[in-house]
């Protein structure tokens, strides 16, 4: 399944329940953030961690962000290709490989 098809299904499961209407920008936002809080409470008390319950967090976490591309009008692929390139630009391999420096301190 490629990720046109998989957005697909993120949509389609979205309008067959109508909670389209549920779904404002702000509202897609605060999911996003709520569902990346309990993938990070996943992690909370140290650095082992279930598999299935990380994957399924990082699930929900991936659809709201699906859901809000859809709904700004966003093409999510170029956006992800466009946000690499401008990293690339920001932290060239010759100065930021193998540092955890931002690049404003390369």
């Amino acid at each position: 399944m490629d990720f046109k098809e998989v957005k697909r299904e993120v949509v389609q499961f979205t309008e067959d329940r109508n909670w389209d209407q549920f779904h404002t920008p702000e509202n897609l936002a605060k999911s996003i953030s709520i569902e990346a809080a309990e993938l990070l409470e996943c992690f909370q008390w140290n650095s082992e961690y279930d598999k299935e319950a990380v994957t399924e967090e990082l699930a929900d976490v991936m659809n709201y962000c699906i859901l809000m591309a859809d709904k700004i009008g966003v093409d999510i692929e170029d956006a992800i290709i466009s946000k690499i390139r401008k990293n690339a630009a920001k932290y060239p391999v010759e100065k930021s490989y193998g540092s955890s420096k931002k690049y404003t301190e390369l």
